[in-house]
């Protein structure tokens, strides 16, 4: 049997399209001719109040949605895992991150694991994410195989996962976001080419197995530099390690091996990352011999660009981090919303040198 608020419930529903309406059929139904004005007017301003609080909850919802706000007004919170975050490069990717955060209205987390070669380490980071449950995860892998399982397990958990920097293998990500690697080590060995003006020998310090970026510019590098007939690579088996110590280290013994009867056996330099190019002008610097051969180098900070600018780098191949971080970030949230992402995102890179040292949009601090 239907009562009067259950009518007036039903009412409610269509209240929107006509208050007029609805007042006349309540009227109607339960014979109400005789309500009074003032009954009337009390009836309208509830259903007035109702409708208010519906529209204001419906806009609250909408500006959530537009805004970094999960469900429930809980801000998104996104994690990035880099490969490290002592060099200059991971900093200026992370400030990109932060200031898309900040836009967005997101939580940014950003942790690794402190060296670059402590692959178990950022396994455990990315873990450690998945664990908290965080609304998405970037990561950069220390290694494009070893970090395949924790990444597919967040996957698998719901959490979307944007990979920067360096791709990782067999793994189906929304979004990439990374210089075109073996371009960029295309344009440095192709700068060294130009510079040796396309005869001499040459050494290539690798950074580690493992990390794809590098391998990818490493591989652009030698492409180029080995189409010149009149340049003999004497040395491109050799790793610098993680750090700008063990750089510094393995470029002291490829000298000592070329650096007989006090000549110096090699015309140019390769060096794939801002590690190995800071560790190899150590020690060239130590071994007096910077500025002496011809050096290119990859990625830029204070170190590294103070020797272009005193003659002892002959050029820079330098990427975008700071976009880079910002894209990464932007995507995650794109996908988590809904909205369209990006499936490729190419950041970017060009070459510096003592002429041009400052490139609009690059990283050149």
């Amino acid at each position: 049997m239907w009562t009067v608020d259950t009518f007036i419930s039903i009412g409610l529903c269509s209240l929107s399209k006509n208050l007029v309406t609805f007042l006349h059929r309540a009227r109607v139904a339960f014979g109400l001719w005789n309500m009074s004005k003032k009954i009337q007017f009390s009836v309208l301003i509830s259903c007035l109040v109702l409708l208010a609080g519906c529209g204001s909850s419906s806009s609250s919802d909408s500006n959530a949605a537009k805004s970094g706000s999960a469900s429930g007004g809980k801000k998104l919170e996104i994690a990035l895992v880099p490969k490290g975050t002592t060099h200059a490069y991971w900093k200026s990717v992370n400030e990109g991150a932060q200031k898309a955060a900040d836009e967005l209205g997101v939580t940014l987390d950003w942790k690794s694991s402190v060296k670059e070669d402590d692959k178990d380490g950022q396994i455990q980071v990315v873990e450690n994410f998945v664990s908290q449950k965080v609304d998405g995860i970037g990561v950069a892998p220390t290694d494009d195989v070893a970090l395949e399982t924790p990444i597919k397990d967040a996957i698998a958990q719901g959490i979307p996962v944007v990979i920067f920097d360096s791709a990782i293998k067999d793994v189906d990500v929304p979004s990439f976001v990374a210089t075109d690697n073996e371009a960029a080590g295309k344009l440095g060995g192709e700068r060294l080419a130009k510079l040796l003006g396309g005869k001499g020998k040459v050494i290539m310090l690798r950074y580690m197995q493992g990390s794809a970026s590098t391998e990818s510019r490493e591989k652009g590098a030698l492409e180029a530099l080995q189409s010149n007939p009149g340049i003999q690579m004497v040395s491109d088996n050799q790793f610098g390690g993680a750090t700008a110590d063990t750089a510094q280290s393995a470029s002291e013994n490829l000298i000592n091996q070329f650096n007989v009867g006090g000549k110096f056996g090699v015309d140019g330099i390769f060096c794939p990352n801002e590690s190995t190019a800071y560790g190899m002008l150590k020690a060239l610097q130590n071994a007096g011999l910077a500025g002496k051969v011809k050096f290119v180098g990859f990625d830029s900070s204070d170190p590294l660009m103070d020797g272009v600018k005193a003659g002892q780098i002959d050029a820079l191949v330098v990427q975008n981090p700071v976009k880079m971080g910002y894209e990464t970030v932007k995507q995650l949230v794109n996908k988590i919303k809904g909205q369209p992402v990006e499936k490729r995102v190419d950041t970017g890179a060009a070459i510096i040198d003592k002429d041009h040292l400052t490139l609009p949009g690059l990283d050149t601090k």
